[in-house]
């Protein structure tokens, strides 16, 4: 198969390129439904792994970015970012099948096998990304980069909601009348992705790749180029102060619910189809908002939602009730999904944006490798901390005793991965602050934004008081914060003239 750029993209050609890359998000969607998230800490857990070994699989895709720098070299050589995407996806979905084939054939399997092979699984995906990242650039219009990743978004979660319910019923059926048949049934979905994912690659392979050229100039000469590019430097430290937050809580999320909560794997996946289908509903409105404003602005609503989130994981699991813990879960897993929707598209898009076109792979693997060293630091220092906090608790409750009446009410307690949650929350608001300095063009103020969606979201929603006030508490405390300051500095000043 050709394999070769055009020098220039018709419309038919643009429009073949488009579906075609909607049908490879559907495909990698499988593989990520069979072998990732929750799927993959249960078969982890299944086969002994620890929190660090937790944590060192969550890192493993961000560890594996380095690599990236394999593509640059490639690309430079090979002037062919179609052909080096294509043939690293597939060789990054064979592992997946060599999993699945040895745990099959042999009945048992080693959490040090998992490791090994999806370390090979995640390189070639991180080499493929770059290139991909690349060739999208230049294929896909900017003025539509908002709305089709948003589409693509929604096709492809859609698509794991359905999966995932499927699967989550399948293991829990298996798993109550066929234990000793669990391990099996991973193996074959990891065989399933393999055969899957190279589908997909083939499906990839007939998008067309518009010609570019990369410069001549000495790699590490090219890699100094963004650094001195002092916006773009700006967005590598929001960001990997961002990512290197967060993944000190999330990759923990699921092994709380599994063995802190003793959750059963298909309510955790009902909680993630909550999330996703929540994600689902408001992909449109922040892909509409990116392209019409800024991504800056989305992100500035969006995160400080998702921080309420992750601070609200502190308070799961505290009562005695199931339902009352479900239903908090349930809330937490709705606008997590509402404000990662948003997140995820703006840091693509503006990733894209601040690259420019011409050195577009250079800039955005600097930046993968950057922010993915901080990434996978934060799974890493999350498994180590969880160790230690392993065995300490940290309770504040309201106790009250009477003769007739007595109640105690659990206020917050911490204890293990709650630590983590608190920890994640409060270094992710810190590195919001760091969002400001990030300057984008046409950008517009997030308060003009947040006036704009108000409106829309009242005239579809009753709730809208509620997102309203969610989407501007950090601006709120922030608030407080300085009007106790400068309380503070005019009573010093007032004394001072005494």
């Amino acid at each position: 198969m050709a394999l070769k750029p055009q020098s220039e993209l018709t419309e038919n050609d643009l429009k073949r390129g488009l579906t075609m890359v909607i049908w490879d998000g559907l495909a990698s969607e499988v593989v990520t439904s069979l072998t990732g998230g929750a799927f993959l800490v249960a078969m982890a857990l299944l086969l002994g792994a620890n929190n660090l070994q937790i944590g060192l699989l969550a890192a493993l895709p961000m560890i594996t970015n380095v690599f990236q720098l394999l593509s640059i070299v490639l690309v430079r050589r090979y002037q062919n970012r179609r052909a080096i995407s294509v043939l690293c996806l597939t060789l990054a979905r064979i592992p997946l099948a060599i999993i699945g084939s040895v745990v099959f054939l042999r009945g048992s399997g080693s959490i040090d096998m998992l490791i090994f092979f999806l370390l090979f699984h995640f390189l070639f995906s991180s080499v493929s990304g770059l290139s991909w990242n690349s060739w999208m650039k230049d294929m896909i219009p900017e003025k539509m980069l908002g709305e089709y990743f948003s589409r693509r978004s929604r096709y492809t979660q859609t698509l794991n909601v359905a999966l995932s319910v499927v699967l989550a019923l399948l293991l829990d059926f298996i798993r109550s009348r066929y234990p000793a048949y669990e391990l099996t049934t991973f193996a074959i979905f990891f065989i399933i992705a393999g055969v899957v994912g190279v589908t997909g690659a083939y499906l990839l392979s007939r998008a067309p790749e518009p010609q570019s050229y990369l410069s001549n100039a000495r790699l590490f000469t090219l890699l100094k180029m963004p650094l001195k590019n002092q916006n773009f430097r700006r967005l590598l430290v929001f960001n990997s102060a961002w990512v290197f937050a967060l993944n000190i809580a999330t990759p923990f999320f699921t092994v709380f619910m599994l063995q802190g909560m003793g959750l059963p794997l298909s309510y955790i996946i009902v909680l993630t189809i909550i999330s996703q289908l929540s994600s689902i509903m408001t992909l449109r409105m922040w892909g509409v908002f990116s392209d019409r404003y800024s991504n800056k602005s989305i992100i500035a609503i969006s995160a400080p939602l998702y921080i309420l989130c992750i601070l609200a994981w502190t308070f799961v699991g505290i009562y005695s009730k199931m339902y009352i813990n479900l239903g908090l879960l349930a809330l937490i897993h709705i606008f997590s999904g509402i404000s990662t929707a948003g997140i995820n598209l703006s840091l693509t898009n503006i990733g894209l944006k601040l690259a420019p076109k011409e050195d577009a792979i250079v800039y955005l693997s600097v930046k993968n490798i950057v922010t993915s060293t901080f990434s996978a630091l934060g799974p890493l220092v999350g498994g180590i901390l969880a160790d230690y906090f392993s065995d300490k608790t940290l309770e504040i409750r309201f106790e009250w005793d009477s003769p007739g009446f007595d109640k105690v009410l659990k206020l917050i307690s911490l204890h293990q991965w709650n630590f983590l949650f608190l920890i994640g929350a409060f270094l992710a608001l810190c590195a919001l602050e760091l969002l400001s300095r990030v300057k984008e063009t046409g950008e517009v103020e997030k308060d003009v934004v947040r006036r704009i969606m108000r409106t829309r979201i009242k005239s579809n929603m009753k709730d809208a008081m509620i997102i309203g006030n969610l989407i501007t508490w950090n601006n709120q405390l922030r608030a407080i914060f300085k009007l106790r300051k400068k309380r503070s500095t005019t009573s010093a000043s007032a004394s001072n003239g005494k």
